[in-house]
């Protein structure tokens, strides 16, 4: 087993016939590119070191006696093959990316610029506050933007991303409790919240009960009264849910709730879908993480970067975590454990080491102060406009399981009902690659089978906007008449389909020689 060569391209069974192979197995400027394990030279290197000099050890019989293995290649091979590499990625600068959820928006230099700034860029978290007051000032300016868009009374910026955002909310629900001397063991979840949600909850402690969605798509409200008591602790409630739709029944949830004794968490996930039209605080909200990350520009694929702000209510301020930054006289400063005093003696903690992510607050404030309060309000009219253009335009030919029950948010949700031939959701987001597009999401939420979560955003024209359609549409047509050939999808790719459920539980992470690879098998 040296490399895994499953997904290359191949004459997949039921596809088009392919173009002649060419010699090099390149197609034009699309590059066949093997592992930069397969290209090295014997004594190939991009570097002149200095013979090393021989001393003692120092690791006590833990050397290392062997190669570490690493390729030899020269400075310009090591360049292609990362460059080569980078062209093969799919990003935000390319085209449309349809992630549902995701929230895959355009991500303005100017906010990369600002970021980079010496000031921002360069500073450490262990430096003097008197040498960091513009970056405090910063964090207390882009907490107030935040408290302001959401009219909540308190910003906790340490929390480093959605999920860790939730844990921070919740904490400080339990705090709330536990100083009541109310310890409550349940949280309650609808089918309709961010995946994340239940796992949080689970995670801080309490024990985790769903709450139904309706035929509408949103919370079963008799459901969720019937279930509330002594033992209820909060709600969980993704407001828009991931069905891409707003609760109505918010206020009324709210206070239900908290006529129950418990507390209301809000994942903030799709706040972009609201900003500057809805404000939480008014609906009755406890606690909701903000993804600065999605909301307020950068693209947060592969993982990061990311940012979690967690605005909380008058009831929960008094529990936020440490540290936070305080304006005294004409100073910013760092509120720390040896400083709180009594004025922050109840917060239930630190959720991290330092003060949160600066390039993540530096790029959000950028982008709040380049689009104001009126261009914020644009930004959630358009992305809302965008989705129910999608969802309007394909809904004859996809089926859209709420799409009677009114206008969706900032995302539209189809299924692949009606699809012919044993095609499938995976069939038709397999083909959108061949078409030029990175895939929706897929299977998600869970409550619609076969799920397909398309969110435009807001800067995609209309031009773009019909062009997708048109691909999708034809791809929809296509699986309903059962054409077998989308099972092969994608044809036109540097790599055809893998078995993903074979690359998920048996995965090769580890390269090996082919010599090696054939005494293993």
């Amino acid at each position: 087993m040296s490399m895994n060569r499953e997904g290359r391209r191949t004459r997949s069974e039921g596809a088009e016939a392919r173009e002649e192979e060419t010699f090099t197995g390149n197609r034009a400027l699309m590059l066949e590119e093997p592992l930069i394990f397969e290209m090295e030279e014997q004594g190939g290197t991009g570097v002149d070191l200095a013979p090393v000099p021989i001393v003692e050890s120092r690791l006590g019989g833990f050397e290392r006696n062997r190669p570490i293995g690493l390729p030899g290649l020269s400075e310009p091979q090591a360049v292609r093959h990362y460059t080569r590499l980078s062209r093969q990625n799919y990003a935000i600068d390319l085209g449309l990316f349809p992630l549902g959820s995701c929230t895959m928006k355009h991500n303005p230099r100017l906010n990369e610029k600002v970021a980079r700034m010496p000031g921002f860029a360069d500073i450490h978290p262990l430096q003097p506050t008197d040498t960091v007051q513009g970056a405090l000032k910063l964090i207390a300016v882009l907490g107030e933007w935040l408290i302001r868009l959401t009219g909540m009374h308190s910003v906790a910026m340490s929390p480093k991303a959605g999920a860790h955002g939730e844990l921070c909310g919740l904490l400080a629900i339990r705090s709330a409790l536990e100083a009541r001397g109310d310890a409550r063991q349940v949280i309650l979840v609808p089918e309709s919240a961010h995946g994340t949600n239940p796992a949080t909850a689970a995670f801080a402690g309490y024990r985790v009960e769903n709450i139904p969605a309706n035929e509408r798509g949103r919370v079963d409200l008799d459901a969720l009264k019937a279930r509330l008591g002594p033992d209820v602790a909060g709600v969980m409630i993704t407001n828009p849910n991931t069905c891409g739709l707003f609760e109505p029944d918010m206020i009324e949830i709210s206070k239900a709730v908290h006529d129950a004794g418990g507390l209301v968490y809000c994942d903030g996930a799709n706040f972009n879908a609201i900003v500057g039209r809805v404000r939480p605080g008014d609906l009755g909200i406890d606690a909701m993480h903000i993804n600065l990350h999605k909301t307020f520009s950068t693209p947060h694929g592969g993982g990061g970067p990311g940012s979690g702000p967690v605005v909380l209510s008058e009831a929960l301020t008094p529990f936020a975590p440490l540290p936070f930054v305080e304006k005294r006289g004409d100073r910013y400063e760092l509120v720390e454990e040896e400083s709180a005093g009594e004025h922050h003696g109840s917060s239930f903690g630190r959720m991290t080491a330092f003060h949160g992510q600066m390039g993540m607050f530096t790029r959000a404030l950028s982008y709040i102060l380049s689009h104001g309060a009126d261009g914020l309000r644009q930004v959630s009219e358009d992305a809302v406009l965008n989705a129910n253009y999608i969802l309007r335009e394909l809904d004859d030919v996809l089926d859209a399981p709420f799409g009677a029950s009114g206008p969706c948010m900032h995302e539209a949700l189809f299924s692949d009902k009606g699809f012919g031939g044993g095609l499938s959701t995976i069939d038709v987001a397999k083909a959108l690659i061949d078409e030029g597009y990175h895939p929706m999401t897929m299977y998600f939420p869970l409550v619609v089978h076969g799920a397909m979560l398309i969110e435009p955003t807001e800067t995609e024209s209309k031009a773009t906007l019909d062009q997708f359609i048109g691909a999708l549409r034809s791809l929809t047509e296509r699986a309903k008449a059962g054409d077998e050939s989308l099972k092969a999808a994608p044809v036109h790719a540097p790599r055809t389909r893998l078995d993903e459920t074979q690359a998920a539980r048996k995965p090769v992470l580890v390269y090996k020689e082919p010599s090696q690879a054939q005494a293993a098998e």
